[in-house]
């Protein structure tokens, strides 16, 4: 019995790590140049900026379309869902990711919205979250956390106040 609690502890601490890894590998092809933040994150706490994301199935100089669940909410777990231009659904997604502890990265624009990435790259906002759950939310202090995803992502993050 010990055995069987072992592995399912070993097992446990697999899938946390990969909680956190998947996306921040999702993440390795960023472009860390920081621009200004988006229209819909400027003037929000926290907004550093955004910055370049080439999606890990790349598709090149061709214009793709996305559509995104919570918009710029920092204290949601989103996902990015590739779509036709007409808002069909491609099978392509990913969901946000935490850059570090203190950063999220955090796609955009608003909820539901069809909007292109140009090349197939996108432009995700990034958040302190310390910052935006001081200056949104009130609060003493946040970290960015992994989080479960709406669907089709398994996988997101959020940022996550004290």
């Amino acid at each position: 019995m010990k055995i069987g609690s072992a592995l399912a502890a070993v097992a446990a601490r697999f899938f946390r790590v990969l909680a956190v890894c998947i996306p921040a590998l999702m993440f390795s092809n960023v472009a860390m140049a920081q621009h200004e933040p988006s229209k819909d994150a400027k003037g929000m706490p926290g907004a550093k900026g955004t910055i370049e994301y080439k999606p890990s199935d790349w598709k090149g100089n061709v214009t793709t379309y996305w559509t995104d669940t919570d918009g710029v909410d920092p204290g949601a777990a989103g996902c990015h869902i590739g779509v036709t231009q007409d808002g069909k659904p491609n099978g392509r997604s990913f969901g946000e990711a935490c850059q570090s502890a203190e950063i999220l990265i955090e796609s955009n624009p608003g909820a539901g919205v069809i909007h292109a990435h140009t090349n197939d790259l996108g432009h995700p906002d990034t958040f302190d979250c310390k910052a935006w759950c001081v200056g949104a939310k009130k609060a003493k202090g946040g970290v960015c956390k992994p989080a479960t995803g709406p669907s089709p992502c398994a996988t997101s993050a959020r940022c996550e106040c004290s």
